[in-house]
């Protein structure tokens, strides 16, 4: 069985690809797409991605409670605050973002920022599996 320690670096190593993928090769191509396909495809893009993206977001914020609860360190309580920050921006930034590309608004802007605000995540996932994947924790 793996620990808990294991368990945290696989989810945070899962959100690391996940989010570097969507940052490279997803948000990019949506420029690509005309309006009309690119809101069908949005709309089943948001779905199918929340499936991937939930459990793992779920998994890595209780994972991460759970170790600074059980073992209080600057470092754990660095990386949870860290985690905590990527749904801050999700809920605030990235969700209102997607609801105005639903909705067809502002769509060149909405998807400039897509990519563009989309590096606030890729650098705190980033930084969350490299401190998470290079540090002792007790």
């Amino acid at each position: 069985m793996l620990n808990r320690d294991v368990w945290i670096q696989l989810v945070d190593f899962g959100l690391f690809v996940f989010i570097w993928t969507i940052q490279l090769v997803v948000y990019p191509s949506f420029r690509y797409f005309p309006s009309d396909p690119l809101l069908k495809w949005h709309e089943v893009y948001t779905g199918a991605v929340s499936i991937i993206v939930v459990p793992l977001m779920v998994a890595q914020v209780v994972l991460h409670t759970w170790r600074v609860c059980d073992s209080f360190a600057f470092g754990n309580l660095l990386l949870l605050l860290l985690v905590v920050s990527t749904w801050v921006v999700t809920f605030v930034v990235f969700v209102p973002l997607h609801n105005k590309i639903s909705l067809g608004q502002e769509l060149t802007q909405s998807l400039a920022n897509l990519v563009l605000y989309n590096w606030i995540r890729t650098a705190l996932w980033s930084l969350v599996f490299l401190i998470s994947l290079f540090t002792e924790h007790e």
